[in-house]
């Protein structure tokens, strides 16, 4: 099998069109069209459908995507084996969901970088699903998420234990019960976020609907619109700790059964473990 071809078929798949992929690919077009034509032949299956409008992969097509990357991750594996002498360096990069990076990882990062100068160490920030995705696929090396996790791909290790908190701007009473935030409006991290979930869980065993959902990019314009009035979020307590003990937000507790949650550092269990992985696991003991 031609590799190139391969690489052509898959930038073609992910942009969706051949003028999009000779673009990203910086090639003609019709040395792309060549390309996934000779593939084609050689594995005697139609991989896109041609039409007026463009092309649509077939179910080969979407069968070839899942091997193509497997291909390529095993291709790019190979060659960190081949070079890995055993000193850290190189690419290391690291998904973590925002609360965690803005309070647990500034010090352990800066010790890592301190330790391994070497290491072009770099941090993703997002929700627990969309790491979880990109540790599957093979994006990231690692990602810090919100348990529990199960998948029989992924190895993980409890890093921190956070308790979680209600927090309401200083005018709002203490709560004498969940019920008290009945049509309140909910602030929270896009889909996908773990705490959210867990939020919108406990409300909903709890008989209790939120009168809106406004959904934000980061952890700062959350903490700033609950103190302003805006409305209520759940968040782990060391996160809000500071605003707690400054008087700008007001903390509320919660049942036991949705007040500890766990944070997990996952990878892949097939994923060979480079040694700025390996380094950075150890420093995780």
């Amino acid at each position: 099998m031609d590799i190139q071809a391969l690489k052509v078929f898959q930038v073609v798949a992910k942009m969706g069109s051949i003028s999009g992929a000779a673009r990203e690919l910086n090639y003609a077009q019709s040395n792309i069209t060549t390309k996934i034509q000779q593939l084609e032949t050689h594995l005697q299956a139609t991989l896109f459908y041609r039409h007026n409008r463009g092309i649509t992969i077939t179910p080969k097509g979407k069968l070839l995507v899942t091997y193509a990357e497997k291909i390529f991750q095993l291709i790019d594996e190979t060659n960190r084996v081949m070079k890995d002498d055993q000193t850290p360096k190189g690419p290391l990069i690291i998904g973590s969901m925002e609360t965690t990076a803005a309070v647990r990882l500034p010090v352990l990062l800066s010790k890592y970088s301190h330790d391994y100068p070497k290491v072009d160490l770099m941090l993703k920030t997002g929700p627990t699903d969309q790491h979880l995705y990109e540790v599957l696929h093979y994006e990231v090396d690692g990602a810090f998420v919100s348990g529990p996790i199960s998948h029989p791909d992924i190895a993980q290790k409890t890093v921190f234990e956070e308790e979680m908190v209600l927090i309401t701007d200083m005018n709002h009473p203490p709560l004498s019960s969940i019920a008290d935030i009945q049509n309140r409006t909910l602030l929270v991290f896009r889909s996908g976020c773990s705490y959210r979930a867990k939020l919108e869980n406990m409300l909903h065993q709890e008989g209790v609907a939120p009168s809106k959902i406004m959904e934000f990019g980061t952890l700062d314009a959350i903490i700033g619109c609950v103190a302003a009035g805006l409305g209520i979020s759940m968040l782990p307590y060391s996160v809000v700790a500071q605003q707690i003990q400054d008087g700008t937000l007001r903390q509320h507790q919660i049942s036991t059964s949705y007040r500890k949650v766990e944070t997990l550092f996952i990878y892949r269990k097939d994923k060979y473990l480079s040694t700025p992985l390996t380094k950075f696991l150890e420093l995780l003991e």
